[in-house]
């Protein structure tokens, strides 16, 4: 039997309207979340998870700047505002988001040396969050993946379910982008759809 499992990638009040770093009409992505959550066996959400002292954020940088590029080791790194501080108002769900059915949350980011926009891995794939364990216990082959934000946590999360060879369907119309350079979005989805994965619609979902 297949079993189908909806993932929610960080759905928090730092990536909405008023949040340290708003995702452009992030709020509008809550119903549609909350409309899906019926359609299946298994619910798992992200929260980024940071402490305060995170590599990934400008103030934390010498001469750091939102949106600058900077290599860490070999690995290259956007730097951010401060965002999801744990424990920060910034880091809870969204308040409109409906959280009872939630089976599982994963945390992510928590290693102030190094950024973590996958879902499954930190971006060095150095070590694992525990999801695909957790996915792989409940025997999900389906992950269906929506949320926060299409060109980075989104993107990254649906390559790795990819490479961990699970079937993975993307809900474009239940993610938002940041679009730090235009076309990222696009050319986020056009990755996606490169490697396998499936680029659907909520509606497509059964009703």
């Amino acid at each position: 039997m297949v079993k189908k499992a909806l993932l929610l990638v960080d759905l928090q009040n730092d990536f909405c309207k008023g949040g340290n770093l708003a995702v452009p009409d992030g709020d509008a992505v809550m119903t549609i979340a909350n409309q899906l959550q019926s359609h299946f066996d298994l619910i798992v959400a992200t929260k980024d998870w940071h402490p305060q002292d995170h590599m990934s954020f400008a103030s934390n940088n010498p001469d750091g700047k939102v949106g600058e590029l900077r290599m860490f080791g070999n690995l290259s790194q956007v730097l951010w505002p401060d965002h999801c501080v744990q424990e920060s108002r910034g880091s809870q769900f969204h308040p409109e988001l409906e959280i009872q059915a939630i089976n599982k949350i994963i945390y992510k980011g928590t290693d102030k040396t190094i950024d973590s926009y996958s879902a499954f891995f930190d971006n060095a794939h150095l070590r694992a969050t525990g999801l695909i364990d957790y996915l792989e216990s409940a025997e999900v082959t389906d992950i269906y993946i929506m949320g926060l934000a299409t060109d980075y946590c989104v993107k990254f999360s649906c390559l790795d379910a990819v490479l961990l060879g699970l079937n993975v369907y993307v809900i474009v119309d239940a993610c938002r982008g940041v679009e730090l350079n235009e076309g990222d979005i696009q050319s986020a989805l056009d990755e996606l759809n490169s490697v396998g994965v499936n680029l659907i619609h909520s509606s497509h979902i059964a009703v």
